[in-house]
């Protein structure tokens, strides 16, 4: 990613060019229009196995009537399908009449490029009769996720997918109407009455993202401090001995600290915030290279700027990861808890206060501790807290307060410590959490990080002032630092003058390494600037940055109803549901259409076994997506066994099992690592959706999708309850995530 990429990925219509460049799903319309179309023909389309049908006549699928005059016929393929070839026919209202098949060689489809320049398809009628059709076809490159999640919107222009046959994932989004939704069976009103208690340690909006980072070990408590109050303060001599950086020792550093005023065109005093990078009209897509107004934001030679900007599907394209498919190699599920990348990385977070800085390093910190990487979230306002006190008014922040500056830089510079001895013990990944907002602030830690962690900047940029609004008062309430601050009011103005004061000597990132997110809070779209950045995990962070969002949503987990399976105690397979778990299905339909009656932009996720897909039968009016990675853990050759037969036929699998449950394989199947590493693509297409999703699955791979919202350590996965016939409700936001679970049978 270090050199300079300029790429526009807007959908070829009928070309193709282009669209083997970035990831999706192509999505094809054939079309057929004739204003006197023959009421006894109707258009069918047949060619290869199996996109289409078969050359079989009678296994050709029909085309829908889209008006008076055309004929339409549309599914979605895998990018890299072989080459699609087939043909239009007509056939006869009467059976004994046979099909008549298009004049000419057959159509070309390869990787959504036609193939020749065939606008018209000819039907030889008899000798004397020819029937001309005018032949549209179109190929867009889209998000069957994002296609399911805005299905009402589009519901006038696309269809459902007629594929048979894709491996990873695929769309019924056609409600089925047979179904009484709910049938005899139904719910209290109130949905309230089926909520029963999380487990202690689930995650709550309630707590402060920057009290969850890592204990301060240089710094002890003091034993003055108050116990009326929940902030603990702590004194400034604590601990000396571990004071061991001093910031005398760094002058030569820390001197071009700015204590003047910025530049002018860096900062726009009438806003309050970093100068507008204005999106120029005509520049759209993923990894669009563009220029931004502002000299102080002059980006590198080396810079590439990743869009996620309002792009609709009916005239951009969405990009979006793969489905994992297939269980990934073994080897690099292995990895997770292997051998890690000899070189340490540091993420150190930039920007302005309010900006969302916290929240996104405690989002990554979960994310990649969720893929196996030793991570770790140094919060520096706590490092600040705990040495000077939660009381500091907003002139401890002024540019032109030496003494500020300097008290500010000595708790930078002991998290910095703290967290390069952390890494020197093992530690993989620190997030070093603070405003870093001066080239002096983020010299010293480069000079600290000299020769012991790579260093990335991740500068959070937000021009909303709105979303700025909230998160203020945000911060007002939840932060310790307002804690003994009974007026709302005059917490308010504090901040913002100490949001001032950052203002005037805030210095954009323009040295290093840098990851820039730019207006990516609102989920509505926003650029993602990517400077010198190389190597694996560094790519996987700017892809998890790139498809995250603070929109508020509902995700709800739940195993499918009992299966007869579950009944006879025996692992995997893929059998039928028993009597309580179909009258589970009916429940869940209830819930769900009680639970997001308003929502109806939600979506159905099911593995492709049937348990899960008929738990999701009855629930109608909700597109439903079939993930082959939602399938339950692969047990191998213990499939359809019980854990009893298992232990007497194989005891020595049996055993090696119950040691270590997360990085055991079964023989020929899969371990709980080999789950996690198919499901990142479930986590990154949850993490990017705006609506709510309702995710039907299995136990094991339940527990490794609540591990990820939850926190939870790897260890702890396989031994996570995710029981029958209850609802796990992840409510993800600005303020974090909390939980919430519904019990609708025993």
């Amino acid at each position: 990613m270090g050199a300079s990429t300029s790429r526009n990925s807007e959908s070829g219509h009928g070309g193709g060019e282009g669209l083997d460049q970035v990831g999706g799903q192509l999505y094809v319309s054939l079309k057929m229009e004739n204003y006197k179309l023959n009421g006894e023909l109707t258009p069918h389309v047949y060619g290869s196995v199996p996109l289409v049908g078969s050359w079989d006549s009678s296994k050709a699928l029909p085309m829908e009537r889209e008006s008076t005059s055309i004929w339409e016929l549309s599914f979605v393929v895998p990018p890299n399908h072989e080459t699609l070839d087939f043909k239009f026919l007509l056939k006869p209202k009467y059976q004994a009449t046979p099909c008549i098949v298009e004049e000419g060689p057959n159509r070309l489809l390869t990787r959504g490029a036609l193939q020749g320049d065939r606008r018209l398809a000819l039907f030889r009628i008899s000798n004397d009769e020819v029937l001309e059709y005018r032949v549209l076809i179109k190929a867009d490159r889209v998000s069957p996720f994002d296609l399911a999640a805005s299905w009402r919107a589009y519901l006038e222009n696309l269809q459902p997918s007629t594929v048979r046959g894709i491996p990873d994932v695929s769309i019924n989004s056609a409600p089925d109407t047979s179904i009484e939704n709910g049938s005899a069976v139904t719910l209290e009103l109130d949905l309230e009455h089926y909520v029963i208690p999380a487990p202690a340690s689930a995650a709550s909006t309630m707590t402060y993202a920057a009290n969850m980072a890592e204990t301060p070990r240089s710094l002890g408590p003091s034993r003055n401090s108050s116990s009326a109050d929940t902030t603990t303060t702590y004194s400034n001599g604590t601990n000396e001995n571990s004071q061991s950086l001093c910031l005398k020792d760094m002058e030569a550093t820390i001197s071009d600290n700015p204590i003047v005023a910025a530049a002018p065109g860096m900062v726009d005093k009438s806003v309050g915030a970093v100068s507008p990078l204005r999106k120029q009209d005509g520049q759209r897509g993923f990894l669009v290279d563009r220029g931004v107004g502002s000299p102080r934001h002059a980006r590198s030679s080396s810079a590439t700027i990743i869009m996620s900007g309002d792009l609709k599907l009916d005239s951009q394209v969405k990009t979006m990861p793969a489905a994992a498919g297939a269980v990934a190699a073994a080897a690099i599920a292995d990895q997770m808890l292997g051998p890690k990348e000899d070189r340490k990385l540091a993420i150190v977070l930039v920007g302005l206060p309010a900006r969302g800085k916290t929240f996104t390093a405690a989002k990554l910190t979960r994310y990649l501790r969720w893929l196996g990487h030793e991570t770790k979230h140094f919060n520096v306002g706590k490092y600040r807290r705990l040495k000077h006190g939660a009381n500091q008014s907003a002139d401890f922040f002024r540019g032109d307060n030496p003494e500020g500056i300097e008290a500010r830089n000595e708790v930078a510079a002991l998290a910095m410590e703290d967290m390069l001895l952390w890494m020197q013990e093992g530690g993989q990944v620190g997030i070093f959490d603070a405003t870093n907002s001066t080239r002096g602030r983020r010299n010293m830690l480069m000079k600290m990080a000299e020769g012991k962690s790579k260093i990335i900047f991740l500068e959070t940029i937000c021009n909303d002032q709105k979303i700025i609004e909230r998160n203020i008062r945000l911060k007002i309430q939840q932060s310790p630092d307002y804690a003994d601050e009974p007026d709302f009011e005059a917490g308010l103005k504090d901040f913002k003058e100490r949001l001032a004061n950052y203002e005037r000597v805030y210095e954009p990132v323009e040295e290093g390494s840098y990851i820039k997110m730019i207006d990516m809070v609102s989920g509505q779209g926003g650029q993602i600037q990517v400077n010198n950045i190389s190597g694996y995990l560094p790519g996987r962070i700017v892809f998890f940055l790139v498809n995250t969002h603070l929109t508020p949503r509902p995700i709800l987990l739940t195993r499918h109803g009992e299966s007869v399976d579950n009944v006879r105690g025996r692992i995997g397979g893929d059998s039928v549901l028993s009597e309580a778990g179909e009258l589970y299905a009916k429940k869940l339909a209830n819930f769900v259409e009680k639970r997001l009656k308003s929502e109806r932009t939600a979506s159905i996720w099911t593995s492709t076994l049937q348990r899960t897909i008929l738990s999701a039968n009855s629930i109608v009016g909700f597109p439903k997506i079939q993930w082959r990675a939602l399938d339950e853990i692969n047990a191998g050759v213990c499939d359809g066994m019980t854990y009893e037969e298992i232990k007497k036929n194989m005891p020595e699998e049996y055993e090696a099992r119950k040691k270590d449950k997360l990085r055991y394989r079964y023989p020929r199947g899969e371990s709980y690592l080999d789950v996690i590493q198919r499901l990142e693509p479930v986590i990154i297409e949850l993490e990017r959706q705006r609506a709510p999703v309702v995710v039907i699955s299995h136990q094991a791979v339940l527990r490794a999708l609540y591990a990820y919202f939850a926190d939870k350590p790897l260890k702890e996965i396989p031994h996570i309850e995710v029981p029958l016939h209850t609802i796990v409700e992840i409510q993800m936001g600005v303020i974090g995530v909390q939980e919430k679970r519904y019990k609708l049978m025993d």
